[in-house]
């Protein structure tokens, strides 16, 4: 069982390493994989009180995945933002390997993604807001970006 204590904490060097896209021949792996992100984001839930979504290096698996729970499970393979709107917002970002920090960003208001689903089947999802700004953060951890590297200035940083 996963829990907050396997999630990586600012400072590890994996957190800002760039991840590997996930192969077709790795598909097997994915339900494995989304079990450890959803056991340890449920746990991140009971422990601090928010979670929508974790990237798989967040947990040391250095691929290009991750798993949002909304309103529904999506796992997310191998995401691509398309498309990102000229307007940006701005708010208090968090993060599992950081809980009690919050980081001023500024964020697209909308998005378009491309990813392939748990089945290897091409999706493309158009989103704005809270959610545009969800999959924005998980996206940067793919790429080895932590919210922190955002921050808009040396003042937007504070504590939960």
């Amino acid at each position: 069982m996963k829990t907050v204590d396997d999630i990586l904490k600012l400072g590890d060097p994996r957190l800002y390493e760039v991840c590997e896209p996930v192969l077709e021949s790795e598909l097997p792996l994915v339900k494995a994989w989304v079990q450890d992100l959803h056991e340890a984001m449920e746990d991140i839930r009971n422990v601090y009180g928010f979670g929508r979504g974790i990237a798989a290096p967040q947990l040391g698996i250095m691929k290009r995945l991750f798993y949002l729970n909304l309103d529904k499970p999506y796992i997310i393979i191998n995401p691509e933002i398309v498309q990102a709107s000229s307007k940006k917002f701005e708010l208090w970002d968090d993060c599992m390997s950081f809980p009690n920090l919050f980081v001023k960003v500024e964020r697209h208001q909308s998005i378009v993604l491309e990813y392939l689903d748990e089945n290897w089947e091409k999706q493309r999802w158009t989103v704005d807001g809270a959610i545009s700004e969800l999959i924005q953060h998980e996206y940067d951890h793919l790429n080895g970006v932590l919210c922190t590297m955002r921050a808009i200035d040396e003042k937007s940083f504070r504590w939960r």
